[in-house]
């Protein structure tokens, strides 16, 4: 049913827009860069209404979601793609959708794909019993590793472990929650590796090692969350005692030892990791690879792109054939999680395609001066928009606001306290919803395939309006007033 559904959804998407390429220029006559300065905002509505989506379907239809979502993602798609077609042409139409799926969601979807598969491979073996301080040093060891190989590395790499280690309690959503917040988010802040706006600026001349600064500000975050958690943790542990839960006890004869099954895919994951600093470090450095194949005037699939994708491919293609099927028998293994990321954000990457645009043209209309509205605009936009082109938006703004000291990128001068507030709040405040960062999603899938309930999307909203944002006001207070 699904591949009919995408297959019949592609080819009206051909008909509509592909076919349409040759006439663009034809179709657009006021030019896509001043489309987003004549946009209302009731073009947004299929973006919120799949967001409702999101958000109330499970609620209110949990089984009826759960086998024909796909309806939603394709019909919220296509009430935008057609009228937007109709009313702005159809070559305009097509090459926006060409940019959005070229541009952005292939390349995001096989990295997630990749990381799915090798991570899916490595299996912590051995005797864990989930605890309050073991569960504090698992989440302290998977923000760490996040900057380095990825949020979406570390939640895929960290999050079986986790639910291996409290499989025995009962009350554990606040374990992955936290999870959530701190491994899929907050830990991808120290390097351009971390997570996908860092990349851009490194791109765009910010050096690799700057982001290290914003150690400071994860610190900060890590002892206020990490504290709130263990008190958070701690009471729960005691109600599972208390209830009768029976922590697993080992014989010392008996107890199986830590260790890593399928350990030889961290050399994939970091052929990975490689893949994505090449893809930013090729274009800079020989001019020739941003070049590339041409879908249409301003959409091009670069060299360096396409390298990228055909090494995580090929890591992926290589973990399976040199990994054996216990290994991934003994993870639960299965291809629920990211199908449903693939689903889900197909249709908000397109639906979100008019937000983008008017973000884009009218950004520098904010009137944002200080930090601390560059850090809670770019923060409060990347949780429910992609933080890649949010962040882009905000740091072309401050870099063309003709500063004189700080930060000499590529598009202008930008003051460091500038660049932090708009990276962290990029990067810190993709925790805030489920879409506002793709490991997010991946990681609640995989809660809820090993039984975990995890919140809805409105009851994960008030986790992270009762947790996260009183932690930003710190932040604020402390590093962006």
């Amino acid at each position: 049913m699904k591949n009919r559904l995408f297959l019949g959804l592609g080819t009206v998407i051909s008909v509509l827009g592909l076919s349409q390429v040759s006439v663009l220029a034809a179709d657009s006559e006021s030019g896509t860069e001043t489309l987003g300065a004549t946009l209302p905002l009731t073009w947004c509505i299929p973006f919120v209404c799949m967001l409702l989506c999101i958000a109330v379907m499970p609620l209110i239809a949990g089984e009826w979601w759960e086998k024909h979502k796909q309806w939603a993602v394709a019909g919220w798609s296509l009430l935008f793609l057609i009228p937007f077609a109709i009313f702005h042409g159809f070559g305009t139409m097509g090459e926006q959708l060409l940019e959005v799926m070229i541009g952005d969601y292939l390349t995001f979807i096989v990295l997630l794909f990749a990381l799915f598969c090798v991570a899916g491979n490595i299996s912590l073996e051995g005797d864990l019993v989930g605890t309050p301080k073991l569960n504090v040093l698992l989440l302290l060891i998977g923000t760490l590793l996040s900057s380095w190989i990825g949020t979406t590395g570390a939640s895929m790499l960290m999050i079986r472990p986790i639910i291996k280690a409290n499989k025995w309690r009962r009350r554990k959503v606040q374990i992955i929650v936290f999870f959530i917040f701190l491994v899929s988010n907050i830990g991808g802040c120290l390097t351009p590796v971390g997570d996908p706006p860092l990349l851009m600026g490194f791109m765009n001349g910010v050096d690799f090692f700057w982001s290290l600064r914003l150690a400071k500000v994860m610190v900060v975050n890590l002892i206020i969350l990490l504290t709130v958690f263990f008190f958070l943790d701690t009471r729960a542990y005691k109600k599972d005692i208390a209830d009768g839960r029976q922590k697993p006890v080992f014989d010392a004869d008996t107890k199986k030892p830590v260790k890593l099954k399928g350990a030889h895919n961290i050399i994939f994951l970091i052929m990975i990791v490689g893949a994505v600093i090449l893809s930013g470090v090729l274009p800079m450095k020989f001019p020739a690879f941003a070049k590339g194949i041409n879908f249409c005037e301003g959409v091009t699939l670069s060299w360096a792109a396409i390298i990228e994708i055909v090494i995580m491919l090929a890591a992926a293609f290589l973990s399976f054939k040199t990994t054996s099927k216990k290994v991934r028998k003994a993870n639960n293994f299965t291809w629920d999680a990211i199908q449903e990321v693939a689903i889900l954000f197909i249709g908000i990457f397109i639906t979100m395609i008019p937000a983008l645009l008017i973000l884009k043209a009218r950004g520098s209309e904010l009137g944002l001066t200080h930090p601390a509205q560059f850090f809670w605009t770019t923060g409060l936009l990347s949780s429910f928009l992609d933080n890649t082109p949010t962040y882009l938006v905000f740091f072309t703004t401050a870099a063309s606001s003709g500063f004189t000291e700080g930060i000499s990128t590529a598009m202008g001068v930008v003051p460091q306290v500038m660049l932090m507030a708009i990276s962290c709040g990029a990067v810190f405040m993709g925790a805030n919803t489920y879409i506002g960062n793709a490991p997010n999603f991946m990681v609640r899938s995989i809660a809820e395939e090993n039984g975990i309930k995890m919140p809805s999307f409105v009851g994960y909203l008030v986790w992270s309006v009762s947790i996260l944002v009183p932690t930003f006001f710190i932040d604020t207070l402390l590093f962006f007033l």
